[in-house]
């Protein structure tokens, strides 16, 4: 992904009132962030934010909080806003730092278009590698719950065998997701430019 400085973004990450500024200091306490104690979700590597807004605004009952290590990428993201969403927050942050952030309060994580990693030494990268499944499970409220959409078949099946072998049980699975049901489906960025592409999108969500 080639990033394009945006102009000010330190400032308009300062600025925001979404950005969690002090968010290891809500470890195991974000309910009290939100002042409720609806289910949280949490997505990894967000991007400029389509994804996390619109599931905001489709799902009021739902607090959802988007994770993005680029400054220029989340200042983009806030630049979308265009009404208060009480259910958002962002934290810009790197996903190694997951499970010093959370503790036993995440209901679902999504991973959209993650960087696939291609080269196999840097497996250990890739947000679905066992490294970061362990990781995960440190976050998890009861049920671990992770839905997944990618354009990168090998990523998938790097995804899927992950997966499996870490102990989750496949809950619904697509291996071309716009020739599949698209009730309920929030798009990404990347799903709507690879998807007018005529690509395939992979989607699967594991449970266990």
């Amino acid at each position: 992904m080639r990033l394009r400085n945006v102009k000010g973004s330190k400032e308009i990450i300062d600025s925001s009132e979404y950005i969690i500024k002090d968010y290891k200091n809500y470890k195991g306490n974000y309910n009290k962030l939100f002042k409720n104690n609806n289910p949280i979700h949490i997505e990894i590597g967000m991007g400029k934010g389509n994804f996390i807004i619109n599931m905001a605004k489709k799902y009021p009952n739902i607090n959802f909080i988007g994770i993005e290590k680029y400054d220029s990428v989340i200042a983009r993201s806030v630049q979308k806003i265009d009404d208060f969403i009480p259910n958002l927050k962002l934290i810009r942050m790197d996903a190694t730092e997951i499970d010093e952030v959370f503790d036993k309060e995440i209901d679902v994580i999504y991973l959209n278009f993650s960087d696939p990693w291609p080269k196999n030494r840097h497996e250990h990268r890739r947000l679905t590698c066992e490294r970061f499944l362990k990781r995960y499970d440190k976050l998890f409220k009861n049920k671990k719950n992770i839905i997944m959409k990618t354009d990168n078949r090998k990523l998938f099946e790097f995804s899927i065998i992950s997966f499996i072998d870490h102990g989750y049980k496949i809950k619904n699975i697509s291996l071309n997701l716009y020739e599949d049901d698209l009730t309920d489906n929030v798009k990404t960025e990347y799903e709507e430019k690879f998807s007018s592409m005529g690509y395939p999108i992979y989607k699967i969500e594991v449970e266990s």
